[in-house]
């Protein structure tokens, strides 16, 4: 059997084929655009990056190589239609080929738009923009550090308003590039400048004309980004046009359209601040007096009802006196019946007992009536003693007394009920005090 030569009459080993079929190819095919769907993106942990290529009927392994994808905007990821410059190079171990990438683009968007997308996107699952993050921002700032571009349109528009809403504000001009390489680096560093200050700023405003996409890249940075949430100032974006939207206005605790509607929600209007003043002054002072009125024919009503100490006393003396003279009489009326009947019975014994009998009885009749007159003297002074105890008693318990000696009367208003424990009062309840000269009306504030 005869074994068949190639045209040149060359036997090839399978290595100097596969090194031939790579030169070939790497000749023909030194660099071109491709276009397709990557999948089974992958990067380990050498940084380079491994995925497949696909179209509806092919597949090609790829590689692009860390120092290639540092040029990036965006991060490629699997099920990504894409559009690359890449070459082709053949593994001869394997002899299988490959096309490795020096750079790739997003179909359809550009890279910064899907850059955007991505960041967004990571941002966003991290909770950068949550509500819950925002920071409340001042009512009426004493000091304002405004970050834009010292020469740009955006600081003249921003001291325009200031000076228009809140002439005096201090306004701290931080000047930055706010576009090119360096921005986002500068941008960051300002921030945390400003919150690393001894004498820092109650409000940042973030500022910056209108712009492409490119233009407004460094507000697009992850860096400027952290830099805003990790800021312990409240911050106030107003980048670009009021269509214009970028990471840092997610971020920022408030974002304005443009750079004059920041600073217009960082000051309020003075103008319209004194016009709500002087309404809230004139009808605190009209409350105040229709209060005050109210107050006064309150208090009128009350002491026309209330019932004073001294008055109090007086009736309790009168009572004394009123007992005192009832007693009097029933004793007075006592001892005239003894007496009376002394009498009668005197008379009876002088006209039924002899004589003897009836001095005896005499004897002994004045002798009873000696001992009822002891027993009626001992019983006054008794009673006499008893009612100066009395009076005494009275005195220590008169109102009066008891509120010299500095205490005081509590009565919960308007039912008057005296207040004896603390439970019976509420806070709020008006409480009336009475005290030794005069009273006071006063407020539960605690329990």
């Amino acid at each position: 059997m005869k074994i068949a030569e190639n045209n040149n009459g060359h036997m090839y080993t399978v290595s100097t084929l596969t090194r031939e079929i790579k030169s070939l190819l790497e000749e023909r095919f030194s660099f071109l655009w491709i276009t397709g769907e990557i999948s089974n993106y992958a990067v380990p942990s050498s940084g380079h990056s491994y995925f497949s290529l696909k179209d509806a009927t092919s597949v090609i392994s790829c590689v692009m190589f860390k120092n290639q994808k540092r040029g990036l905007k965006f991060l490629p990821e699997s099920g990504m239609k894409i559009i690359g410059l890449a070459r082709i190079s053949l593994y001869e171990p394997r002899g299988s080929y490959q096309l490795i990438f020096e750079h790739l683009e997003p179909e359809g968007a550009g890279s910064l738009q899907m850059a955007f997308e991505q960041l967004k996107k990571k941002l966003a699952s991290q909770g950068l923009f949550d509500v819950a993050h925002k920071k409340p921002l001042p009512f009426l700032p004493a000091k304002i550090n405004v970050i834009t571009s010292g020469t740009g349109a955006a600081v003249r528009d921003i001291l325009h308003v200031a000076g228009r809403r809140f002439p005096g504000c201090h306004l701290q001009i931080v000047p930055v590039n706010v576009q090119g390489e360096t921005a986002e680096t500068e941008i960051s560093q300002a921030i945390q400048t400003v919150n690393a200050l001894q004498n820092r700023s109650e409000l940042i405003i973030l500022a910056r004309g209108g712009g492409s996409i490119e233009d407004l890249s460094a507000f697009n940075s992850e860096k400027v980004a952290r830099a805003i949430f990790e800021s312990k100032i409240p911050v106030i974006t107003g980048i670009g046009h009021e269509t214009d939207f970028t990471i840092a206005d997610f971020v920022a605790d408030l974002r304005a359209p443009t750079p004059s509607a920041a600073a217009e929600l960082a000051l309020p209007d003075k103008t319209a601040l004194i016009q709500q003043i002087n309404r809230l002054r004139s009808s605190l002072a009209q409350s105040m007096n229709q209060k005050m009125g109210f107050l006064n024919q309150k208090r009128d009503d009350l002491s026309l009802r209330l019932k004073s100490p001294a008055r109090v006393v007086k009736d309790f003396k009168l009572r004394i006196q009123e007992f005192e003279a009832r007693m009097n009489r029933t004793f007075q009326a006592r001892v005239l019946y003894h007496k009376e009947r002394v009498f009668w019975l005197q008379k009876i014994l002088m006209g039924k007992i002899p004589l003897i009998k009836i001095r005896e009885s005499r004897k002994q009749v004045d002798g009873l009536v000696i001992d009822l007159g002891s027993f009626l003297d001992k019983r006054l002074s008794v009673c006499k003693t008893r009612v100066r105890e009395m009076d005494v008693k009275l005195g220590a318990f008169n109102p009066r007394s008891v509120l010299d000696r500095g205490y005081s009367i509590a009565r919960i208003l308007p039912g008057k009920k005296i207040l004896m424990d603390a439970k019976d009062a509420a806070v709020d309840d008006q409480i009336e005090l009475i005290l030794s000269k005069g009273r006071l009306v006063t407020r539960v504030e605690e329990k």
